[in-house]
């Protein structure tokens, strides 16, 4: 489809837009999109993409849930924004409660935000400042772990993947963290102990995604490394900070990907398909003891942080209606329907040339090359066959929509055999 066939809209707009993730001297154009349902892009030309990635992982209830969009139009009616600074509201008070009850252990304490990269910084801060309310001004460094993606903000680059992720070019800019390879086996259990053996005394906090590091290559380890990473922390007296903006919400096949491992963080941080893919929201959520370290007589004591649109009661509303769903509708047992399917249609992959793994966890499907030569063509061909998917590093991976049907998942996977073996 030629530009002088696209939508006024789009030609007229489309020289003001700076991509995402892409170099725009060089960028194809984007695919536009006019409307969604189900697991289903629309496009302006007509075609209709299956969407295998569930918008970044969103989606996890498809596209225009009925329920919710009902439950945001009803808000919408009521008071679509009000500031959160010295103001609440039902919508992000319910909120709070419900994911209080959803988490095991005693993580009590909601800080919302509007993005998972904010998230992650709020809990950096939680972590770091908690130390420094009690004069241990030492401890102000944060380890993660080769293979971590936990943002693209300046705090959080510098908690990502060092030398595989997106940010080395601001190595010289960047806070100096500890960057750990994951103890998964004995060589790097050891060196993971050793650099707590000798930074112990200035770490705030350990931050992991547990179960899959998302955008470092959808990399899977087991429930054992994080009851490893959880005694260590404990050992040290060094809070656990688990992402799981990605993993939350049923990906993994349990609610939170932590319940798997039965240990309980000290902070964790929530966003991505909190509100069904519908608005922006997220959360860091703590336990009593690092928010007690703020409560105190000295304002300055107190957690210095609050995005303008903190707690927006449309999209508490469309994360109380997620949570609805939840508990209404059978979303785990699709997820481990998924997974079977995903584990039986993409074993075939196995055989092909240049494949190096093929991996399922929940509702994740992933394809590992050697390498991938050419990220664009991929995904243009994956488009030719009427699929939204979006390789990257060396991965072509599936995260669609709990809701998916048969059909369009058959679709999806077939279509990933048949490009990977052209």
């Amino acid at each position: 489809m030629t530009h002088s066939h696209l939508p006024n809209w789009y030609q007229k707009g489309l020289p003001h837009i700076w991509l995402p993730y892409s170099q725009m001297q060089t960028a194809s154009s984007p695919i536009a999109a006019t409307k969604t349902n189900g697991s289903q892009i629309f496009l302006t030309d007509g075609r209709i993409l299956i969407d295998g990635i569930a918008s970044w992982w969103t989606a996890c209830h498809g596209y225009n849930h009925p329920y919710i969009c009902a439950a945001l139009q009803r808000q919408l009616d009521i008071m679509p924004h009000i500031m959160f600074g010295g103001i609440v509201h039902e919508p992000a008070l319910h909120l709070a409660q419900r994911l209080c009850d959803r988490l095991t252990g005693n993580l009590n304490h909601v800080f919302f935000t509007d993005s998972g990269s904010v998230a992650v910084e709020v809990a950096m801060k939680m972590a770091i400042q908690s130390r420094l309310n009690k004069g241990e001004t030492r401890r102000t460094r944060i380890m993660a772990f080769h293979g971590g993606y936990h943002g693209d903000t300046l705090a959080t680059m510098a908690v990502c993947d060092p030398e595989e992720g997106m940010h080395h070019l601001y190595g010289n800019v960047l806070t100096q963290q500890i960057i750990a390879p994951l103890p998964c086996d004995e060589p790097s259990f050891k060196t993971f102990h050793n650099l707590l053996e000798q930074h112990a005394h200035e770490l705030a906090a350990i931050l992991v995604e547990p179960l899959v590091q998302g955008a470092g290559g959808m990399l899977f380890h087991t429930p054992d490394v994080l009851q490893i990473i959880r005694h260590a922390a404990d050992r040290y007296d060094i809070l656990l900070i688990l992402d799981e903006i990605f993993t939350g919400f049923g990906r993994t096949g349990t609610f939170f990907a932590y319940e798997q491992a039965h240990i309980v963080p000290d902070i964790i941080t929530l966003s991505k398909a909190l509100t069904g893919g519908t608005l922006a929201l997220a959360a860091t959520i703590a336990v009593p003891h690092v928010f007690e370290a703020f409560l105190s007589n000295n304002p300055e004591h107190a957690l210095m942080h609050g995005p303008t649109f903190m707690a927006n009661p449309l999209a508490c509303t469309s994360a109380n209606a997620s949570l609805d769903l939840f508990d209404t509708e059978p979303r785990l047992e699709q997820v481990a329907t998924l997974n079977s399917f995903l584990t039986d249609t993409l074993k075939a992959c196995r055989t092909l040339p240049g494949v190096r793994n093929v991996r399922t966890l929940g509702a994740i499907g992933v394809v590992e090359l050697e390498h991938i030569n050419n990220h664009e063509r991929l995904r243009q061909e994956f488009i030719t066959h009427g699929c939204w998917i979006r390789p990257f590093r060396n991965i072509v991976y599936l995260t669609p929509a709990f809701t998916i049907d048969e059909k369009e998942l058959h679709t999806l996977t077939h279509t990933v055999y048949k490009v990977l073996s052209a």
